[in-house]
């Protein structure tokens, strides 16, 4: 027997909330996805993100409480170019939502930024820049 990775899930406050942000950058959800207490989108290479509501999780398990202070999870989308990272970064803070980390052309060689979702996981932005190895 040999366990896989399969999927990435997320507790999330407000369904609809999150399923608009992670639309904003691409992710295809069912249509009534907002409404739902649990729904999953799928990624590139079979893998899948799934959203559960803080309700849902506490239906199985009574004593969960959602985590505070500062997150320790983030989902890194690699753009098309370090122009995109911008673009995208715009769209999102222009949007109302948190940025985290203005994008900055970091030491590693690429072009990096970060959006907070709507419960605060960080969403790393980021592309090689010109020259740099991949």
């Amino acid at each position: 027997m040999t366990a896989r990775f399969d999927a990435i899930g997320l507790v999330v406050s407000d369904m609809a909330a999150s399923v608009a942000f992670y639309r904003r950058l691409g992710f295809v959800f069912p249509e009534d996805a907002g409404r739902q207490p649990h729904t999953e989108a799928d990624l590139p290479g079979g893998l899948r993100l799934m959203l559960d509501t803080e309700e849902t999780v506490l239906s199985f398990l009574p004593g969960w409480r959602p985590p505070t202070g500062g997150g320790r999870t983030s989902l890194a989308l690699r753009c098309d170019g370090p122009q995109e990272v911008d673009a995208l970064y715009a769209e999102l803070t222009n949007a109302g939502y948190r940025g985290e980390l203005k994008p900055w052309d970091a030491f590693w060689g690429q072009r990096y930024a970060v959006v907070l979702d709507p419960d605060g996981n960080g969403v790393d932005l980021f592309a090689p820049l010109a020259g740099a190895a991949e």
